[in-house]
Protein backbone atom coordinates (compact mmCIF):
# COMPACT_ATOMS: atom_id res chain seq x y z
CA UNK A 1 0.00 0.00 0.00
CA UNK A 2 1.36 3.39 -0.94
CA UNK A 3 2.29 5.75 1.87
CA UNK A 4 0.27 8.97 2.19
CA UNK A 5 1.77 12.06 0.65
CA UNK A 6 3.28 14.63 2.96
CA UNK A 7 1.03 17.18 4.61
CA UNK A 8 1.65 20.55 3.02
CA UNK A 9 -0.43 23.46 1.85
CA UNK A 10 -0.09 22.46 -1.79
CA UNK A 11 -0.95 18.86 -1.04
CA UNK A 12 -4.03 19.82 0.94
CA UNK A 13 -5.21 22.21 -1.76
CA UNK A 14 -4.86 19.49 -4.41
CA UNK A 15 -6.62 16.94 -2.22
CA UNK A 16 -9.60 19.20 -1.56
CA UNK A 17 -9.75 20.24 -5.21
CA UNK A 18 -10.02 16.57 -6.15
CA UNK A 19 -12.64 15.92 -3.46
CA UNK A 20 -14.74 18.83 -4.70
CA UNK A 21 -14.46 17.65 -8.29
CA UNK A 22 -15.48 14.11 -7.35
CA UNK A 23 -18.45 15.49 -5.37
CA UNK A 24 -19.84 17.25 -8.44
CA UNK A 25 -18.68 14.85 -11.16
CA UNK A 26 -20.26 11.87 -12.83
CA UNK A 27 -22.08 9.43 -10.57
CA UNK A 28 -19.92 6.58 -11.80
CA UNK A 29 -16.71 8.32 -10.81
CA UNK A 30 -13.88 10.02 -12.68
CA UNK A 31 -10.73 8.87 -14.42
CA UNK A 32 -7.28 10.22 -13.59
CA UNK A 33 -7.01 11.82 -17.03
CA UNK A 34 -10.27 13.72 -16.61
CA UNK A 35 -9.33 14.93 -13.11
CA UNK A 36 -5.90 16.04 -14.23
CA UNK A 37 -7.29 17.99 -17.18
CA UNK A 38 -10.04 19.65 -15.12
CA UNK A 39 -7.65 20.77 -12.38
CA UNK A 40 -4.60 21.54 -14.49
CA UNK A 41 -2.46 18.95 -12.73
CA UNK A 42 -0.21 16.20 -14.02
CA UNK A 43 -1.59 12.67 -14.06
CA UNK A 44 1.20 11.57 -11.75
CA UNK A 45 0.26 14.20 -9.18
CA UNK A 46 -3.41 13.29 -9.37
CA UNK A 47 -2.67 9.58 -9.05
CA UNK A 48 -0.39 10.14 -6.06
CA UNK A 49 -2.98 12.32 -4.31
CA UNK A 50 -5.76 9.85 -5.02
CA UNK A 51 -3.71 7.04 -3.49
CA UNK A 52 -3.24 9.13 -0.35
CA UNK A 53 -6.98 9.78 -0.17
CA UNK A 54 -7.64 6.05 -0.60
CA UNK A 55 -5.33 5.32 2.33
CA UNK A 56 -7.40 7.75 4.41
CA UNK A 57 -10.59 5.99 3.19
CA UNK A 58 -11.93 9.22 1.69
CA UNK A 59 -11.79 7.98 -1.92
CA UNK A 60 -12.27 4.55 -3.44
CA UNK A 61 -11.60 3.08 -6.88
CA UNK A 62 -14.14 0.95 -8.68
CA UNK A 63 -12.48 -2.39 -9.43
CA UNK A 64 -14.27 -2.78 -12.77
CA UNK A 65 -14.28 0.71 -14.30
CA UNK A 66 -11.07 1.88 -12.54
CA UNK A 67 -12.80 5.20 -11.92
CA UNK A 68 -12.40 7.09 -8.66
CA UNK A 69 -15.26 8.24 -6.45
CA UNK A 70 -15.88 9.46 -2.92
CA UNK A 71 -16.18 6.63 -0.40
CA UNK A 72 -18.98 5.86 2.01
CA UNK A 73 -16.61 6.80 4.83
CA UNK A 74 -16.33 10.30 3.36
CA UNK A 75 -20.10 10.75 3.55
CA UNK A 76 -20.10 9.50 7.14
CA UNK A 77 -17.50 12.13 8.03
CA UNK A 78 -19.39 14.82 6.11
CA UNK A 79 -22.62 13.96 7.92
CA UNK A 80 -20.91 14.28 11.28
CA UNK A 81 -19.19 17.53 10.38
CA UNK A 82 -22.34 18.98 8.86
CA UNK A 83 -24.22 18.84 12.16
CA UNK A 84 -22.95 21.95 13.97
CA UNK A 85 -24.59 22.81 17.29
CA UNK A 86 -26.34 19.44 16.98
CA UNK A 87 -28.90 21.42 14.97
CA UNK A 88 -29.85 18.62 12.63
CA UNK A 89 -30.57 16.26 15.51
CA UNK A 90 -32.47 18.95 17.41
CA UNK A 91 -34.56 19.93 14.41
CA UNK A 92 -35.18 16.50 12.88
CA UNK A 93 -38.27 15.61 14.96
CA UNK A 94 -39.79 19.01 14.16
CA UNK A 95 -39.01 18.58 10.47
CA UNK A 96 -40.76 15.20 10.38
CA UNK A 97 -43.78 16.49 12.32
CA UNK A 98 -44.15 19.52 10.07
CA UNK A 99 -43.78 17.48 6.90
CA UNK A 100 -46.40 14.99 8.09
CA UNK A 101 -48.90 17.59 9.31
CA UNK A 102 -48.54 20.07 6.45
CA UNK A 103 -47.84 17.73 3.56
CA UNK A 104 -45.17 20.06 2.20
CA UNK A 105 -41.38 20.03 1.94
CA UNK A 106 -39.61 21.26 5.07
CA UNK A 107 -36.10 22.71 5.24
CA UNK A 108 -33.64 23.52 8.01
CA UNK A 109 -31.24 26.29 7.05
CA UNK A 110 -28.28 27.45 9.13
CA UNK A 111 -26.04 30.45 8.80
CA UNK A 112 -22.61 29.88 7.26
CA UNK A 113 -20.78 33.18 7.11
CA UNK A 114 -22.62 35.33 4.56
CA UNK A 115 -24.68 32.37 3.33
CA UNK A 116 -27.46 30.11 4.49
CA UNK A 117 -26.85 26.37 4.10
CA UNK A 118 -29.47 23.64 3.93
CA UNK A 119 -28.78 21.30 6.87
CA UNK A 120 -31.82 19.07 6.48
CA UNK A 121 -34.80 18.55 4.18
CA UNK A 122 -37.87 16.35 4.27
CA UNK A 123 -39.75 15.94 1.00
CA UNK A 124 -43.46 16.55 0.65
CA UNK A 125 -45.57 15.02 -2.13
CA UNK A 126 -45.45 18.10 -4.36
CA UNK A 127 -42.50 18.64 -6.71
CA UNK A 128 -40.82 21.93 -5.86
CA UNK A 129 -37.77 24.00 -6.65
CA UNK A 130 -35.79 25.87 -4.02
CA UNK A 131 -32.86 28.26 -3.83
CA UNK A 132 -30.66 25.90 -1.81
CA UNK A 133 -31.73 22.67 -3.48
CA UNK A 134 -30.73 19.57 -1.56
CA UNK A 135 -28.86 19.21 1.74
CA UNK A 136 -25.57 21.10 1.56
CA UNK A 137 -26.86 23.67 -0.92
CA UNK A 138 -26.25 27.31 -0.07
CA UNK A 139 -27.58 30.74 -0.93
CA UNK A 140 -26.63 34.29 0.02
CA UNK A 141 -28.35 35.53 3.17
CA UNK A 142 -31.30 37.63 2.08
CA UNK A 143 -32.36 35.51 -0.89
CA UNK A 144 -35.28 33.19 -0.22
CA UNK A 145 -37.51 33.03 2.83
CA UNK A 146 -35.26 30.87 5.01
CA UNK A 147 -32.12 32.95 4.59
CA UNK A 148 -34.11 36.18 4.93
CA UNK A 149 -35.55 34.98 8.23
CA UNK A 150 -32.03 34.33 9.53
CA UNK A 151 -30.67 37.67 8.29
CA UNK A 152 -33.55 39.63 9.78
CA UNK A 153 -32.94 38.32 13.28
CA UNK A 154 -29.17 38.75 13.45
CA UNK A 155 -27.81 41.40 15.83
CA UNK A 156 -27.78 44.79 14.12
CA UNK A 157 -24.01 45.01 13.64
CA UNK A 158 -23.85 41.53 12.10
CA UNK A 159 -26.91 42.23 9.97
CA UNK A 160 -25.36 45.41 8.58
CA UNK A 161 -22.12 43.59 7.77
CA UNK A 162 -24.00 40.90 5.88
CA UNK A 163 -26.09 43.46 3.97
CA UNK A 164 -22.98 45.36 2.84
CA UNK A 165 -21.27 42.18 1.68
CA UNK A 166 -24.29 40.56 0.03
CA UNK A 167 -25.87 43.52 -1.76
CA UNK A 168 -23.83 42.96 -4.96
CA UNK A 169 -24.81 39.28 -4.89
CA UNK A 170 -28.47 40.11 -4.31
CA UNK A 171 -28.51 42.70 -7.10
CA UNK A 172 -27.36 40.06 -9.59
CA UNK A 173 -30.88 38.66 -9.52
CA UNK A 174 -32.14 41.91 -11.04
CA UNK A 175 -35.13 42.30 -8.71
CA UNK A 176 -33.54 43.43 -5.47
CA UNK A 177 -31.96 46.64 -4.27
CA UNK A 178 -30.96 47.90 -0.84
CA UNK A 179 -34.28 49.65 -0.19
CA UNK A 180 -36.23 46.52 -1.08
CA UNK A 181 -34.03 44.29 1.08
CA UNK A 182 -34.24 46.57 4.11
CA UNK A 183 -38.00 46.90 3.69
CA UNK A 184 -38.30 43.13 3.65
CA UNK A 185 -36.13 42.81 6.75
CA UNK A 186 -38.29 45.32 8.63
CA UNK A 187 -41.40 43.39 7.62
CA UNK A 188 -39.95 40.05 8.75
CA UNK A 189 -38.90 41.49 12.10
CA UNK A 190 -42.39 42.91 12.62
CA UNK A 191 -44.27 39.76 11.57
CA UNK A 192 -41.84 37.20 12.91
CA UNK A 193 -41.69 35.30 9.63
CA UNK A 194 -40.62 35.65 6.00
CA UNK A 195 -43.36 34.71 3.60
CA UNK A 196 -43.55 37.00 0.62
CA UNK A 197 -43.40 35.32 -2.77
CA UNK A 198 -40.72 37.13 -4.80
CA UNK A 199 -41.63 35.43 -8.06
CA UNK A 200 -38.02 34.37 -8.64
CA UNK A 201 -39.09 30.73 -8.64
CA UNK A 202 -42.21 30.69 -10.77
CA UNK A 203 -45.11 28.78 -9.28
CA UNK A 204 -43.29 28.26 -5.97
CA UNK A 205 -43.98 29.79 -2.57
CA UNK A 206 -42.45 29.51 0.87
CA UNK A 207 -42.55 30.75 4.41
CA UNK A 208 -39.88 30.59 7.11
CA UNK A 209 -39.36 31.46 10.75
CA UNK A 210 -36.07 31.98 12.58
CA UNK A 211 -34.73 29.59 15.19
CA UNK A 212 -33.23 31.90 17.79
CA UNK A 213 -30.94 31.34 20.74
CA UNK A 214 -31.64 32.63 24.25
CA UNK A 215 -30.48 36.12 23.25
CA UNK A 216 -32.78 36.33 20.26
CA UNK A 217 -30.03 35.80 17.66
CA UNK A 218 -31.10 33.70 14.70
CA UNK A 219 -28.87 30.68 14.15
CA UNK A 220 -31.15 28.79 11.78
CA UNK A 221 -34.55 28.81 10.12
CA UNK A 222 -37.41 26.36 9.64
CA UNK A 223 -38.86 26.77 6.19
CA UNK A 224 -41.75 25.39 4.15
CA UNK A 225 -41.43 25.12 0.39
CA UNK A 226 -44.50 24.37 -1.67
CA UNK A 227 -46.44 25.26 -4.79
CA UNK A 228 -47.97 28.74 -4.73
CA UNK A 229 -51.60 27.54 -4.63
CA UNK A 230 -51.00 25.78 -1.31
CA UNK A 231 -49.78 28.88 0.53
CA UNK A 232 -52.77 31.17 0.11
CA UNK A 233 -53.90 33.84 2.56
CA UNK A 234 -56.29 31.42 4.29
CA UNK A 235 -53.70 28.73 4.97
CA UNK A 236 -50.68 30.94 5.68
CA UNK A 237 -51.50 31.75 9.36
CA UNK A 238 -51.80 28.05 10.21
CA UNK A 239 -48.47 27.23 8.55
CA UNK A 240 -46.74 30.15 10.30
CA UNK A 241 -48.10 29.17 13.70
CA UNK A 242 -46.91 25.57 13.34
CA UNK A 243 -43.44 26.74 12.27
CA UNK A 244 -43.20 29.22 15.14
CA UNK A 245 -44.30 26.62 17.67
CA UNK A 246 -41.55 24.22 16.59
CA UNK A 247 -38.92 26.98 16.43
CA UNK A 248 -39.80 28.15 19.96
CA UNK A 249 -39.33 24.59 21.23
CA UNK A 250 -35.91 24.22 19.57
CA UNK A 251 -34.40 27.53 20.70
CA UNK A 252 -34.01 26.75 24.42
CA UNK A 253 -32.29 23.47 23.58
CA UNK A 254 -29.38 25.17 21.79
CA UNK A 255 -26.10 24.98 23.66
CA UNK A 256 -25.17 28.59 24.57
CA UNK A 257 -21.52 27.60 25.05
CA UNK A 258 -21.08 26.07 21.61
CA UNK A 259 -18.45 28.18 19.77
CA UNK A 260 -20.29 27.66 16.49
CA UNK A 261 -23.18 29.62 17.95
CA UNK A 262 -20.92 32.62 18.53
CA UNK A 263 -18.73 32.51 15.45
CA UNK A 264 -20.79 31.06 12.59
CA UNK A 265 -18.80 32.98 10.00
CA UNK A 266 -15.67 31.04 10.94
CA UNK A 267 -16.63 27.70 12.42
CA UNK A 268 -19.75 26.70 10.49
CA UNK A 269 -18.27 27.80 7.18
CA UNK A 270 -15.28 25.57 7.84
CA UNK A 271 -17.45 22.55 8.57
CA UNK A 272 -19.68 22.58 5.51
CA UNK A 273 -18.66 22.08 1.88
CA UNK A 274 -18.15 25.09 -0.39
Amino acid sequence: MDAPVGIGVGTLERAFAIIRLLSTGASGGERVTRIAKALGLTQATVHRTLQALIVQQVVEQDARSRRYRLSIEFFVLAARAGNPMNLRDLCRPAVLRLCASLGDTIFVLARSGFDAVCLDRSEGPFPIRSFTGDIGGRIALGIGQGSLAILSFLPEAEREEVIRFNLPRVRELGMFDEVYLRTEIDSVRELGYAGRNTGLLEGMAGVAVPVCDREGRAVAALSVGTIADRLNAERLPTVVELLKREARAIGPKLNPFDPTLRRPAQSLAALLPN
